[in-house]
């Protein structure tokens, strides 16, 4: 199942974006630390490049990432041009407070009260951008809730005389152009549950952690993993944690299963998970590109 999700206030979204970006000088995209390039929107790339703007790249939920691959991303990042990257927990104040003095340094010429600095807050959704905003500004100017797309317009904050914000609704692209990407979005609950089969998410979320974590799956539920493969994790989790349908005769709750593991994994009950890094992705986007294009339909007039 190919995941798409772009709901219709997101294309409004998107047009105000493009107009602000040309009032601001740092763009700070928020990104989940367990899934950065997957869930970099390609549009807020092509907004920020077309306006020639800096970036700070925030590797937010850093504390529920794997450590090894946000250093790798972090060395990814931090090599390309206009760009900076920090690991961060937006729930932790410390980390929060080191922002604006980052995004001072990719912007040295915005200094002073006659030339404020002016950041823009940008990201998917469900991201944490709106807890971060709420930390920058040291009280509750933006909604949070555990749901994709609770904010739905931008609004601007004078957080000193020296430096402005604007806040933007979390956005996701038209067309996720690999699967791959989309379950990663959906698994850590960036796409909308209407747009996805939790039972499917949970399968793609398993087969990562049967190869990169399979420790931490055994630790959590306490089954043997030989001869399981990723839906047989999801049986597995389902028959240790008596996901049972009533009156189906033993018939296992795939679905309840689905979403034990899924939450385990959002809240880091699981461990510290990353879902790609650096070498995963180039692995990923090499196998993609040696795939066989699919035929074209043939014309109406071609010989049967």
């Amino acid at each position: 199942m190919a995941i798409q999700w772009f709901p219709g206030h997101m294309t409004t979204a998107r047009k105000k974006a493009a107009e602000t970006m040309a009032l601001i000088d740092v763009v700070v995209e928020v990104l989940d630390a367990r899934l950065p390039e997957a869930g970099s929107n390609p549009m807020i790339h092509e907004l920020r490049t077309h306006r020639q703007r800096a970036c700070l790249k925030l590797l937010n939920k850093a504390d529920l990432a794997d450590p090894e691959a946000t250093r790798a991303w972090l060395d990814y990042y931090n090599k390309q041009p206009g760009v900076m990257a920090v690991a961060i927990s937006a729930k932790k104040p410390a980390d929060v407070a080191k922002l604006p003095a980052l995004a001072q340094k990719l912007a040295p010429h915005r200094n002073d009260t006659f030339k404020p600095l002016r950041l823009m807050i940008m990201g998917i959704p469900n991201v944490g951008k709106s807890t971060l905003l709420n930390a920058l500004v040291k009280r509750r100017v933006a909604a949070v809730g555990d749901e994709p797309a609770v904010t739905k317009s931008q609004q601007r904050i004078n957080l000193s005389p020296r430096l402005t914000l604007v806040d933007t609704p979390g956005m996701t692209w038209p067309k996720i152009e690999h699967d791959s990407d989309g379950f990663m979005l959906a698994a850590s609950h960036a796409i909308g549950r209407n747009a996805v089969i939790d039972e499917e998410v949970a399968v793609f979320l398993a087969g990562i952690l049967l190869e990169r974590y399979p420790a931490l799956l055994k630790a959590r539920y306490g089954f043997s993993l030989d001869g399981l493969d990723a839906p047989g994790v999801l049986d597995a989790v389902a028959k240790k944690r008596g996901c049972v349908l009533k009156g189906r005769g033993g018939e296992l709750d795939l679905e309840k299963a689905a979403m034990i593991l899924l939450t385990d994994y959002r809240t880091g009950t699981l461990g510290r998970i990353s879902l790609e890094t650096p070498a995963s992705r180039q692995a990923m986007l090499a196998a993609a590109s040696n795939k066989p294009k699919k035929s074209a339909d043939p014309k109406p007039d071609a010989a049967e």
